[in-house]
């Protein structure tokens, strides 16, 4: 059952005439229309994709089985284009991405449907569920991103040294990647250096590197639209004992979270064990310690101590634990991670023992 299939089935359960998809990874999950702006009407009568003049020549050739509406053509109105499609399949009840639509827009469709006696009702994660476990394909260009950011992350290295900038270290990495055959920078590159490191999400800035410093870096690949995820954390010139007793352990916690990763298991879990082995300095720990990644950079499973989900066969999730003290310094260590089968293939390969440059 291809996913269409599925998600009809999951409108019929729902009582539901159709579905208007906006979710921008969403969409390209369901139609395969691999650029920006457009939108999805999903409904036994057929398949829509809404787009504008610039990108309908892209989304013929993208999207075979959907009818390319040019949104243009009805006033350069989005709402009136779906009440056009709404009226022609015979929705009735269609359901909306709630989490993903303004309000304003909410408005404006709700008052053209309504004037035509169409319900519009608030959906939440149908698309998602199905993202949820990757297919073949998907974990296919993921790998490929993971391979990417790799080797990216290798040739950075000789580069890391005393007096280069944090900006300028980032500009090299994401060129790298770009020149590897990414499609794109996965997400905003965090590569900071000395206490900055602290910073969860630090961005990179004028800071120059100097001796004695972590630097961090957290960065990815895009490929086919699919994210690779990593973060390492090298010492420059000469490690504390500080810093050295704080990796091991963070690179222990890592180790150990991905000893509890696997189908089956419950996304609280690899935190539970991981606290275990970090308690000395626990309070410097943060819970979020993995994420899904796919078309998105953060979707479900979400591993922590908040954790709801049950880890699946074609799940691809991070495993980032780390210690961050304010003013000191922080470490993270993360790779992308396929739930299979059996257990956990990490798919990113760059060394872990500590790193002194």
């Amino acid at each position: 059952m291809d996913n269409i299939e599925k998600v009809l089935g999951i409108l019929k359960g729902q009582g539901l005439d159709g579905i208007y998809i906006t979710k921008e990874a969403n969409v390209k999950y369901i139609s395969g229309y691999p650029d920006e702006l457009a939108y999805v009407v999903i409904c036994p009568q057929g398949n829509y994709l809404i787009t504008d003049s610039r990108f309908t020549e892209l989304a013929e050739q993208y999207c075979p089985g959907f009818e390319v509406v040019n949104w243009h053509n009805y006033d350069r109105s989005i709402p009136k284009a779906l009440e056009s499609i709404c009226m022609k399949a015979g929705i009735k009840k269609l359901g909306f991405e709630e989490c993903f639509t303004t309000y304003d827009k909410y408005v404006e469709i709700h008052r053209l449907l309504s004037a035509c006696q169409i319900e519009m009702t608030g959906t939440r994660n149908i698309v998602e569920e199905l993202r949820y476990a990757k297919s073949e394909e998907e974990v296919a260009n993921t790998r490929i991103a993971c391979e990417i950011a790799d080797k990216a992350l290798e040739e950075l290295v000789p580069y890391i040294k005393p007096g280069v900038t944090e900006r300028e270290l980032c500009a090299r990495l994401e060129f790298s990647m770009k020149m590897h055959g990414a499609q794109d920078i996965g997400f905003e590159t965090i590569l900071i250096s000395g206490t900055k490191t602290s910073l969860l999400h630090g961005k990179p800035g004028d800071k120059k590197v100097e001796e004695g410093d972590f630097v961090l870096v957290d960065y990815g690949a895009k490929y086919n639209g699919y994210i690779s995820d990593t973060t390492r954390t090298f010492v420059v010139g000469h490690a504390s004992d500080k810093q050295k007793e704080i990796y091991g352990m963070v690179k222990q916690g890592q180790e150990i979270g991905l000893q509890n990763m696997g189908p089956g298991i419950h996304a609280a879990k690899p935190d539970e064990e991981i606290r275990k082995v970090i308690s000395k300095y626990e309070e410097y720990y943060y819970s979020g310690i993995g994420h899904g990644v796919g078309l998105d950079l953060h979707e479900e499973p979400f591993l922590g101590n908040y954790g709801t989900k049950i880890m699946q066969p074609g799940c691809v999730i991070t495993m980032e634990p780390g210690i961050y003290i304010p003013g000191w310094g922080g470490v993270r260590i993360e790779d992308t991670v396929l739930i299979t089968e059996n257990g956990a293939e990490t798919l990113t390969h760059f060394p872990k023992d500590l790193m002194i440059l």
